[in-house]
């Protein structure tokens, strides 16, 4: 399939450009970018550094992919931004390259949807399936797991993570981890329980949706600390992944949960 690369883009002789693509008006590729198939950059698009975009990539104008980030330790060292497939990258959105001391890597995984003026700072990994909303914002090393949604103009704090499916109300300010399934919402941002339609909307079963209403009204309602929380969700809850999923969560945060 034939490449399209307008007569005013700047294309760095060593870039890899796969079938199909299209390169747009004053486009920037540099040195080290990799596109795979049929990946479109629409025009005024700015892709530098170690930075691979998957097959099917859509970039609107004005985005900028795999420069260097925001961090005053980053000395220069070779760091990379990986891009999955079928992403949808709207105006003005920046997704910056990692740092040494962050693993080196932000990673985007497939069929994302960030919108305008959403940030994805270094050493951020990002799932599947993820809804970044309008300048929803991520600071550093930040992890956010599939199918999750941050609001518009969220912020998320630095080595928070954002659970499966968990959603995140728009101008919310998440300083702790959210807890997966949750509703999250506020500044500072405060749990409020199960996404119960997001659970319908997807196809989760009655019995699983009610064994997490109930994890979840052991967590935030029932005047216990998170400890003694997890040990009656234990003891009161069974036979359910979900449940073992959040359960897990809590336990992994070292930041703590929002609750």
């Amino acid at each position: 399939m034939a490449v399209f690369i307008h007569e005013t883009a700047i294309v760095h002789a060593s870039a890899q450009i796969g079938d199909g693509c299209h390169i747009g008006p004053f486009c920037t590729l540099g040195e080290g970018v990799t596109l795979a198939d049929n990946v479109r950059l629409e025009s005024h698009v700015v892709v530098d550094g170690r930075t691979s975009i998957g097959e099917g990539t859509q970039v609107f104008p004005f985005a900028s992919i795999g420069l260097a980030p925001q961090d005053l330790k980053y000395g220069g060292e070779v760091t990379a931004v990986e891009i999955g497939k079928r992403n949808q990258i709207r105006e003005f959105v920046t997704v910056h390259r990692g740092t040494a001391g962050g693993g080196g890597l932000t990673k985007i995984g497939d069929d994302n949807l960030l919108m305008a003026q959403a940030h994805v700072a270094h050493d951020c990994q990002v799932g599947s399936n993820v809804i970044m909303a309008n300048a929803a914002t991520l600071a550093g090393h930040v992890e956010i797991a599939d199918r999750a949604n941050v609001g518009a103009y969220s912020g998320v704090h630095q080595f928070c993570r954002v659970g499966l499916e968990a959603f995140v109300g728009g101008y919310s300010v998440v300083v702790k981890d959210a807890p997966p399934f949750a509703i999250i919402q506020g500044n500072h941002a405060k749990c409020y329980g199960l996404n119960r339609v997001g659970m319908k909307r997807r196809g989760y079963t009655p019995e699983t949706i009610k064994k997490l209403s109930h994890a979840f009204h052991l967590l935030l309602s029932a005047k216990l600390n998170t400890t003694q929380a997890v040990e009656k969700i234990r003891e009161e809850v069974t036979d359910c992944k979900e449940v073992d999923l959040l359960v897990e969560f809590i336990e992994s945060s070292k930041r703590g949960i929002v609750k």
